[in-house]
Formats: C-alpha cells, structure tokens, sequence
C-alpha cells in the first residue's frame, strides 16, 4: 500500500527540492573530484613536482574513491541513505578546505586520499536515493536531469579554475570546493529519508510519514491507489550476486565499458592542464 501511494503521487515542489539539494551536493563532487587538475600547473612550479608525483596525486584520488564507493554504500545500507550521503558530503568538504592549507606534496597526497572516500561515497548514494524517491513511469528523465548536474559541475569547474586560480592562486578551487559543501551538508540532513528504503527495514510509520509529506506538497490529488496484495519478505541481497551466473556477463560488460571510458577521460581532464602549461608553452 506504501509503495502504491509512493507510485501515485504526482511530481511536485517536493521532488524538485530534494533533486536539488542532493544536486547540488552532486555539483561539488564534481568540483572536488577535477579541482586538483587545475591547481597542478601552479603547484610543479612553486612545489617542483615530477611527472610521477604528478601521476601518484591524481591516483590517490581514485584510490580514494574507489575505497569511499564500497564504504558508504555499505553505510547507506545500514543507516540510511540521507546520512550516507550527508556524511559523504562533509567528508569531502572538509577536506577540500584542508587541501586549501597544505604546505607541502605529502600532506596533499595524504589529504586527497581522504577526500576521494568522500568524493566516491557522494556520488552512488545520491544517485539511489533520487531513484527512489521517483515512480517507476519517467524515472529515467527524472534520474537524467539529476545526472546532468555531474558534466555540468565538470565544466564550471574548468571555467572557474582559468578564471581565479591566476589572479587568487591555487588555494581558491580547494575553498570553493568546500565551503558551500558544508551548508549543503546541513540541507542533506533536513531531507527525510527514503520511503523505498524505510520499508525495506520495516520502517512502516516512518515511511507513511514521509510519503504523507509527498502526498501534501502535491498540487493536484490523486486516485486512491488500489491496494495490492502484501508481498512475501525477500532475503536480503548480496553483492556477490553480480557475478552470480544470472548476472555475471552484464555486470563484466558494465564494468569494461565504464573502465574503458573513465580511463581515457579522467586521464585527459586531469593531465590536460599540466600539459599544455608545461609542454605546448
């Protein structure tokens, strides 16, 4: 019944607020994941650092990220995702302002490293909790303008980092990165949580709690959905089932296609930079 009243329920200033919040949030992982490509071509001249240092600054990001998907994931499970995703936020945010006072390579490498677990939490957690809060008829468009928000955060990032770091230096695109992070923190808190999520723990009042919300901030009511035959309870899922024989060829082709292209476009976008200001000049 829950989940009927959930499906029924129109789009409304409800849905728009929370895609923007957690998009916003979305926004600055983006901004915080390629700041360092532009602050590199500051840093090899003042900090002298080689192309291997180069290379292991940009990896340990990643590793971090890598580190912060399995992390918050399984913390978004168990707790919930709006305070997965908050704390992811924060994480990143925090550490974006530490970035901003590092004196030397070491402390940077150790404080992206950190950041990444942050950077790499944000990003699937929101992701899952603006599929959930949408019907399953346009949760495609609904979940694609919430994806936007990624490539769009991508490239102000570029235009914002040519435009300040010149004139600023190379500690303003830590900062922009992490100050709003923090009010975005406090506005992830004030969302409720996923009703989807609240039932699958059997979370029942919780849940009609925020679906009755939903339902209010509606400009136009809706049938009263039917009522549908209570479901047996499922056993939880494991994340080996993805490379059960069910799933095993699907999840293979995903992960090389998305290997395969992050590869080729993480390594542009964070190479780029430091290229042309030390090679084509």
């Amino acid at each position: 019944m829950l989940i009927a009243r959930l499906e029924a329920v129109p789009f409304s200033r409800w849905h728009l607020r929370a895609r923007i919040v957690v998009g916003s949030a979305t926004f600055f992982d983006a901004f915080d994941a390629l700041s360092l490509a532009f602050v590199l071509p500051v840093l090899v001249r003042v900090w002298q650092i080689t192309p291997a240092q180069i290379g292991w600054l940009i990896a340990t990001g990643y590793l971090g990220q890598f580190a912060g998907a399995l992390v918050f994931g399984g913390l978004a499970e168990r707790y919930g995702r709006v305070r997965s995703v908050a704390g992811a936020t924060a994480l990143m945010s925090v550490m974006s302002i530490a970035c901003a006072f590092a004196g030397n390579f070491e402390t940077l490498i150790t404080l992206r490293l950190i950041q990444g677990i942050g950077v790499g939490g944000e990003m699937p957690v929101a992701a899952v909790y603006i599929n959930e809060l949408s019907k399953a008829r346009g949760r495609g468009r609904f979940f694609l303008l919430y994806e936007l928000i990624f490539p769009i955060g991508l490239m102000m990032t570029g235009q914002i980092g040519a435009v300040l770091v010149p004139s600023l230096g190379w500690q303003v695109m830590f900062l922009i990165g992490g100050i709003p992070g923090l009010v975005i923190t406090v506005l992830l808190l004030r969302l409720p949580e996923s009703p989807r999520w609240l039932i699958g723990k059997g979370l029942f009042a919780e849940a009609d709690d925020v679906i009755g919300g939903i339902e209010a901030s509606a400009e136009r009511r809706t049938p009263e959905p039917r009522t549908l035959e209570p479901r047996p309870i499922e056993p939880p899922t494991r994340a080996t089932e993805l490379l059960s024989p069910v799933y095993r060829r699907r999840t293979i082709i995903v992960w090389a296609l998305w290997a395969a292209a992050y590869f080729i476009t993480n390594g542009l976008n964070n190479w780029m930079p430091t290229l042309y200001g030390s090679v084509y000049t």
